[in-house]
């Protein structure tokens, strides 16, 4: 199951190299760190933060995503 995620994140990475936008729906947090312009953490069906990985990962404002972040990194 590893290699299929691995193998899929490769496939994302080629498709953004070529141009393509996407929205994406992760907990894959290395991934998202590589990758994204733009986080949005959700909570409870609305948008609990957002902003730049830099933004939401240096200085979480939402209790929910400190306590995610803390678990995953």
């Amino acid at each position: 199951m590893p290699e299929m995620v691995r193998d899929i994140l490769k496939l994302m990475m080629r498709l953004l190299d070529d141009g393509m936008t996407m929205v994406v729906v992760t907990h894959e947090i290395g991934f998202a760190r590589e990758v994204a312009h733009r986080v949005i953490f959700m909570e409870n069906d609305r948008i609990g933060e957002q902003g730049t990985f830099e933004e939401i990962l240096g200085n979480p404002q939402n209790l929910r995503l400190r306590d995610f972040l803390s678990k995953v990194l």
